[in-house]
This record gives C-alpha cells, sequence and structure tokens, in this order.
C-alpha cells in the first residue's frame, strides 16, 4: 500500500513515515500544499495522511484536489484543532478520518489499517481469491490453505494485482505503487520481471493457477477471466 504524508513539521512527517514503513507501508513525505499537488498530479495513492494546516494553503482544498483526481484513496486528516466544524467539514468532503495532534503513532497506523479494509477490502483482513488467502494483519499468503513464503516485495505485488484484477498494469505503475517514487530515479525497471517471475513461480508451484498474464510491450494483468 501507497501512502502520502502531508505534514509541515518535518520532524514528525519524518517520524510518521519511518514508523509506517516498518509496518510494511510504501510512504512518500510532502511538506506544503504545492509539493502535494504535484504529487497528487504525477502519482497514485492507496491512501493519504493530511494535516488540514499548511504554510501555503489549506488541507480542506488539497482534499478537495485529492479526491477530484484520484477519487478511491483513502484519506485520514491530522491536526491540532480540535473543531467539532473542522471534523464535519473534512469529513463532509471525503475524508475517512479524523485524529488530533498529538496522537500515538500506533493508534494511526490502527486507524490507516481500518481506512484500507473498509475501502479496498469490504472491511475484512483477509482477501480470498479462489485458492489464494491473503491474511493482510499477518502480511501472509495461503495457497491451499498452505502458507508459501514470498519476500515482502513478492507480497506487495501479489496484493496490488489482486486489488486490480483483470487491469493491465504497466512496469511503471507496479514500481510506482510497490516501490514509490524511489522507481523515478532508475535507470531501468527491468528488475520488476524478475520479481514477477518469482512471484509467478512460486505460486504455482504451491499449486495456484496460473493468474499471471505478460500483456507484451506493455506489462502484466492478474486475469480471473
Amino acid at each position: 500500500m501507497k501512502i502520502l504524508i502531508v505534514e509541515d513539521e518535518v520532524a514528525l512527517a519524518e517520524s510518521i513515515g519511518q514508523y509506517l514503513s516498518g509496518e510494511g507501508y510504501v510512504c512518500e513525505l510532502a511538506f506544503d500544499y504545492t509539493s502535494a499537488s504535484d504529487k497528487f498530479n504525477s502519482y497514485q495513492y492507496d491512501c493519504a495522511i493530511i494535516d488540514i494546516n499548511l504554510p501555503d494553503g489549506n488541507g480542506i482544498d488539497l482534499i478537495r484536489e485529492l479526491k477530484e483526481y484520484h477519487t478511491t484513496s483513502g484519506i485520514i486528516i491530522i491536526s491540532a484543532r480540535d473543531s467539532l466544524n473542522d471534523r464535519i467539514a473534512g469529513l463532509n468532503i471525503g475524508a475517512d478520518d479524523y485524529l488530533i495532534k498529538p496522537f500515538n503513532l500506533s493508534e494511526l497506523n490502527a486507524r490507516l489499517k481500518s481506512v484500507v479494509r473498509r475501502i479496498f477490502f469490504s472491511g475484512s483482513n483477509e482477501i480470498i481469491f479462489n485458492e489464494i488467502r491473503i491474511d493482510t494483519s499477518a502480511i501472509q499468503v495461503f495457497v491451499n490453505d498452505k502458507l508459501i513464503n514470498l519476500t515482502k516485495k513478492e507480497y506487495d505485488m501479489l496484493l496490488f494485482f489482486i486489488s486490480n484484477k483483470n487491469r493491465v498494469l504497466t512496469k511503471e505503475s507496479i514500481g510506482e505503487n510497490v516501490w514509490g517514487d524511489y522507481a523515478d530515479t532508475l535507470n531501468s525497471l527491468d528488475f520488476i520481471y524478475t520479481h514477477i517471475w518469482n512471484l509467478r513461480k512460486k505460486l504455482i508451484d504451491n499449486g495456484a493457477k496460473d493468474y499471471l498474464q505478460n500483456v507484451y510491450g506493455v506489462g502484466y494483468k492478474f486475469n480471473t477471466l
């Protein structure tokens, strides 16, 4: 899952990013309205954590902009303003949760997991597709109830593929969602093919059908048809 953290307090933003990265999320940071807006225009995010008090704009306006470009992205507002009107305004324009500063990072993580489950997995900790079962709380994958050993990147790719079943995904979109904007600094994304080949082999060797289809010249599709 790819997260954008929009927070002008650099130390807090970095602390949140470090903590959530340790929990398995791909995290990117923006310290003001302008850089966050640029990222929204350039990349796709599963969820954004947004401070409504930004030095060059209002986080509420930023949420409106995010919803215009990425209607399915989850949004958690973080703010020092404990005002009922602010909470109502944020929730009314599409935020999924509102957390008052100061907060415990473990609470933010719990809120984030709840938002992701609700938006992408119908509120469940488990994703079941035919013989494949993913336990998102334990970060484990089972095929025919047998635990298989995936690397973190293979797990992230499988989650991304299953969340986008029957959609053709370019190697750029796979790289962006699994490696974050770090992928933009690489000269080649050919290494993604190696990760996909390994994931595909592990699934098939453990009894799964061959769902990963190579769409020549474009990318890959998790084909369920």
